[in-house]
């Protein structure tokens, strides 16, 4: 499964290579913001823009409060793996205890 973290365009890092810092959750990678720089568009213009991010490569440009409820979700579904994770391990003690 592919999947695109929102972040927010921080900081221009190189114009020419369309290289910008993206902060998610608090953290700022640097990202290419080639796929969404147009001449409607330019690389100045994407600073406060919320983008997709998908390794390395901001894939397009999505409003704040779509951006919100995705990190909202995204920590939702991360809860929710530690809880069937511990799920795994408890049923694998019992398993272990039963034999």
């Amino acid at each position: 499964m592919c999947l695109g973290i929102p972040g927010q365009v921080v900081e221009i890092v190189d114009a020419a290579k369309k290289l910008a810092k993206v902060e998610v959750s608090g953290v700022r990678r640097q990202v290419s913001l080639a796929c969404i720089v147009s001449d409607e568009h330019p690389i100045e213009a994407c600073i406060g823009d919320w983008v997709l991010v998908h390794v390395g490569f901001a894939m397009s440009r999505i409003n704040e409060e779509e951006a919100k409820k995705t990190l909202e979700l995204l920590m939702e579904l991360g809860e929710a793996q530690k809880e069937l994770e511990s799920m795994q391990s408890s049923h694998d003690i019992n398993l272990v205890g039963n034999s």
